[in-house]
């Protein structure tokens, strides 16, 4: 073609819409091409591709696939489908695997029966040909699915590397991003590469894709491309493939302008003759309307009808289309032709770009929207009842057809359908929006619990069910409470009671604790002593749990054997692991280390086998984190780390979560910050206890790594929802972190307040005796530093108090260390240290003491700050020698450990005490030589200076004293400040008077 030419001159569209040649994106292909060489040598990653619409994502994902194949990477892709409110679980998933079972890919048959389980949730052909064990038969779904996608994955990646690409990852639904989660925590060693596209500009503030990108993006392994408009040379390239020749200028220089150098609208815009010259259409949809009006009537009808249905196979078209098989055939060519419709490698068809369905969809009138969504239902339905297809998308899919079609007894019992379909397989946000819609229609329908299948009280508890298990379980409290509401107490007590029992559970967790306490007794007033059901028996084993959870463990004990005689009469497994649990945790607490665990083992065992997976969670998490309280943290984090294995047993949301957290705190606690900080969960889009654990942990890890800002905020964050929490194990970690958080900021009374009012929560009949012996340790150190200032201020009363409040503290955890074990002898340890700083004379030997019983449970952290304190001790003794044999351990630990806060205040202390410590900042030569008595290399002049600042003096009296000018008197102060490593005035007079440096020149000064 000449160049000159154009579309308007030959009044026809070009033979090729789309331009052969990859243009562009050289770098960003590059990329990704090194994330499957990365992938074949074991190091898995995932990349996502950001870009506004038809700005060439697909083009790219496509161009990697068929590079990936070309090199004999094994490629799988599927994409995601926007059905608004009515996602369809696992889409793309299932989607990419269609083609192995098409194929009848060899891996599959290598696959064993609970792997072949777990994606048969998705593919029912993959359903095991052999019976599947007992503990996985009936393992939740969900963590099946997950877990069975890995080990595919993995399986296939074996010969070759994996790309596993997903496009349009905007319109995921909830358990395709539950995936993506679990992929990127979970993927080690895999050949494996995940390539997601997105439309960024689809990304509103509230979309749920935003805060799992926001995670996943920043990931070690992850990558993040985003794609920029063709330049105006670029744009030329492609318009010279397409138009077979070298454009005009011009023509580059209006579709440039036009389409802002959008690939695809560079493309419609050519399509439809438009090259610029004349009136540019009001919208681009107008642009592409264009070309779909060119079509027959018959193309434009199998359009109308793809439109809604999106993805269509040509029995699904043939069928609802009720077009003769001859003008089918034809009709689809035509789309297919005209470059509108493309067949995917699995048969079916659809739009080649997503604006093309929009544009079409849009178009239809509201009546004739409503029939071509009504014939699909029908369609779609008689499909799921002859056996056909996958029972969780496909009846996903016919609800949302039958809604949208407005008939709504069908769309009531199809939602409820579909809901139970997703609850199959674990795609409980999925569930919980279908449910939703369920009972939204109930009202509208007759006789609803005939078409629904179960009464009005069921379906709200589905519903409260789905969302509790789900992201919203705030949803589920006004859900459970309604169907309590429908429930006749006197005639039906034992529902009652089951819906008391799911409340109280939902509202302790929630962190509503007496709210939840007065609905568990309402829930077993309800059914008298002799009651041998499961209800009662689940309520009592909660009862014993609350009693457990709030520290009261020897009446928890007492609770759970009465719990658990009521769960062995009523056979009622959960209810039995409960109490087991329960028990376990508090004979283990008392101090009874190895007969708990046995009871917890036991609890571990009957889960397992009778499938009650809470049950399991939680054993799993209180024996390892009694073993670790307990001192014996090597068992706490191997048992952690079965449980952790076990995902798919236990599962991997919500409730997993926290096997996932306790095993980061154990690392925390003993040193590997690294691991504590990747495997800590996000608190994200969790409530209650679960958002007050995740928060905490975080804090925590921030606050010893000196992130002081970002552990207030997760403080605060936590203190707006635990007003009404009763558990020590979450309010005594909150008031030593409060406590310490304002300490460090010299907020002295409020980190006093935080103590006494996290003391004042949990010290009351409490046998949670490690908590309390921590809140009080720093509780000692709160007093010491009181104490401290108020002998720098000359206040003889306030030191008086705080050394009676110091001994109330030192008492208190003796107390605990009387009953407890290890770790709370370690606190002891670390209480009385304190109280001899508090007394103003730091015993360096009681803190080495302190440090060596942290050592001995692995706990390095606390024990380099007794070391750092054992060392200030020294100092203050002056007995250099030792001082730098305490600071340099306790330096080389917070230097391997990262503990920035704690390494600043050691290198603070060495530089004051001119001490040489390894790897440290050597110390500050002085400007003059200092008296032998003065460890900061002060002048003469400067502790002059230094005794009127100890004065309160200002520069303009010190410089009347001294004879000296103000500005003079301002430079001295400026360099005192930085030799005593203090930022204020009062930090410098405070040093001065501790260690008497202003003593000797006092008179001096005066005369002067």
């Amino acid at each position: 073609m000449p160049a000159s030419t154009s579309p308007s001159d030959t009044g026809s569209v070009p033979t090729r819409v789309t331009s052969s040649r990859f243009i562009g994106r050289t770098r960003e292909l590059a990329e990704l091409e090194a994330a499957i060489h990365d992938a074949s040598g074991g190091r898995p990653s995932l990349a996502f591709i950001a870009g506004e619409s038809g700005v060439g994502k697909t083009r790219l994902l496509g161009e990697l696939e068929h590079l990936a194949r070309s090199a004999g990477t094994r490629v799988l892709t599927g994409d995601c489908v926007a059905l608004g409110e009515d996602e369809l679980p696992y889409a793309p998933i299932v989607a990419a695997l269609r083609s192995l079972t098409r194929d009848g890919d060899p891996v599959l048959d290598e696959l064993g029966p609970a792997t072949r389980a777990g994606l048969a949730s998705l593919l029912p052909e993959l359903a095991p040909s052999t019976a599947v064990p007992a503990e996985d038969r009936d393992a939740p779904p969900q963590a099946r699915v997950f877990e069975a996608l890995l080990t595919l994955l993995e399986r296939l990646g074996r010969e070759d590397p994996v790309l596993l690409a997903i496009e349009d990852l905007h319109w995921a639904d909830a358990s395709t991003r539950a995936f993506l989660a679990f992929l990127a925590r979970s993927l080690s060693t895999e050949r494996v590469v995940l390539v997601a596209s997105y439309r960024s500009d689809e990304l509103h503030r509230r979309h749920p894709l935003r805060p799992l990108l926001a995670e996943l993006e920043r990931g070690p392994s992850s990558r993040r491309i985003e794609l920029s408009p063709l330049t105006r040379e670029e744009l030329a390239q492609q318009l010279e493939d397409i138009l077979g020749g070298p454009p005009e200028a011009g023509l580059v220089e209006r579709l440039h302008k036009r389409s802002e150098g959008n690939p695809l609208f560079t493309e419609e815009l050519l399509a439809a003759g438009l090259d610029g010259r004349g009136e540019l259409p009001p919208t681009l949809r107008d642009a592409l309307m264009v070309r779909i009006e060119a079509l027959s009537q018959a193309a434009q009808e199998v359009l109308r009808l793809l439109a809604p249905g999106r993805r269509l196979d040509h029995a699904t078209l043939a069928d609802a289309s009720g077009l003769d098989a001859g003008v089918l055939r034809e009709a689809l060519r035509e789309a297919v032709a005209g470059h509108i419709v493309v067949v995917a490698d699995d048969g079916q068809y659809a739009f080649r770009h997503a604006l093309l369905r929009e544009v079409v969809h849009d178009d239809l009138l509201p009546g004739e929207a409503a029939e071509l969504h009504l014939a699909l239902a029908r369609s779609l339905e008689r499909r799921v009842q002859n056996g056909g297809g996958h029972d969780a998308q496909l009846a996903a899919e016919v609800a949302h057809h039958f809604l949208a079609a407005g008939d709504q007894p069908a769309a009531l019992g199809a939602a409820v359908r579909a809901g139970l379909a997703a609850t199959a397989v674990q795609a409980h946000g999925e569930a919980a929006r279908l449910y939703e819609r369920a009972l939204q229609l109930w009202p509208r329908v007759g006789d609803p619990q005939a078409i629904a299948g179960m009464d009005h009280v069921a379906l709200l508890r589905a519903a409260a069910e789905a969302h509790d298990l789900g992201a919203d379980r705030t949803r589920a409290e006004p859900l459970l409470e309604a169907a309590l509401a429908e429930v006749d107490e006197t005639a039906e007590p034992r529902r009652a009671a089951d819906l008391f029992e799911r409340l109280a559970s939902l509202r302790w967790s929630l962190g509503a604790a007496e709210a939840g306490l007065s609905t568990l007794e309402r829930g077993l007033a309800l059914l008298p002593a002799d009651d041998t059901s499961p209800e009662r028996a689940m309520l009592l084993g909660l009862q014993a749990k609350v009693l457990m959870l709030g520290g009261r463990h020897r009446k928890a004990i007492e609770a759970s054997r009465e719990a658990l005689k009521a769960a062995v009469a009523a056979d009622q497994p959960a209810a039995h692991s409960r109490a087991l649990n329960v028990l376990g945790t508090s004979v283990m607490s008392l101090g009874d280390v190895d007969e708990g665990a046995g009871y917890l083992r036991q609890a571990i065992a009957l889960a397992s086998q009778r499938n009650c997976f809470p049950e399991l969670v939680s054993s799993y998490v209180n024996l390892a984190d009694n073993f670790h309280t307990a001192g014996r943290s090597e068992e706490a984090r191997a048992i952690a780390r079965e449980g952790n294995e076990r995902r798919e047993i236990v599962g991997s949301g919500r409730q997993s979560a926290w096997l996932e957290l306790i095993e980061a705190e154990i690392a925390l606690d003993t040193g590997d910050w690294a691991f504590a900080e990747r495997h800590m969960p996000n608190h994200g889009p969790v409530a209650g206890t679960t958002f007050v654990n995740f928060a905490l942990r975080r804090a925590e890890l921030a606050l010893i790594r000196g992130e002081a800002a970002k552990a207030r905020m997760l403080l605060d964050e936590v203190e707006e929802v635990s007003s009404d929490l009763q558990e020590p194990q979450f309010l005594g970690v909150l008031g030593a972190l409060r406590a310490e958080v304002e300490r460090r900021d010299g907020e002295l009374d409020l980190a006093r307040q935080a103590i006494r009012r996290a003391l004042d929560r949990i010290e009351t009949c409490t046998d949670d005796v490690v908590r309390l012996a921590r809140v009080a340790a720093v509780g000692v150190v709160v007093e010491a530093d009181v104490a401290q200032r108020a002998r720098d201020l000359g206040d003889a009363e306030a030191e008086r108090r705080a050394l009676l409040e110091a001994d109330f503290h030192v008492g208190r955890v003796s107390a605990a260390a009387e009953d407890g074990g290890p770790v709370e002898e370690a606190w002891m340890r670390s209480a009385e240290a304190e109280r001899t700083r508090a007394d103003g004379r730091s015993d360096p030997a009681a803190h080495e003491a302190a440090a060596d019983a942290w050592e001995a449970v692995t706990r390095p952290y606390p024990e380099a700050l007794m070391r750092w304190r054992a060392g200030e001790g020294h100092v203050a003794a002056g007995e250099r020698d030792a001082a730098i044999r305490a600071l340099a351990r306790a330096y080389a630990t917070a230097a391997q450990l990262g503990a920035g806060w704690l390494r600043g205040e050691i290198e603070s202390l060495a530089a004051r005490a001119r001490l040489a410590l390894p790897g440290a900042a050597p110390a500050v030569e002085p400007e003059a030589a200092a008296p032998a008595e003065d460890p900061f290399g002060l002048t003469p002049r400067e502790r002059q200076v230094l005794a009127l600042v100890a004065e309160g003096r200002t520069n303009r009296e010190i410089g009347e004293v001294l004879f000296m000018a103000e500005k003079t008197a301002s430079v001295h102060v400026s360099r005192i400040l930085a030799k005593l490593d203090v930022r204020s005035r009062t930090e410098a007079a405070a040093v001065a008077h501790r260690l008497g440096l202003d003593r000797s020149v006092v008179a001096q000064s005066q005369t002067a």
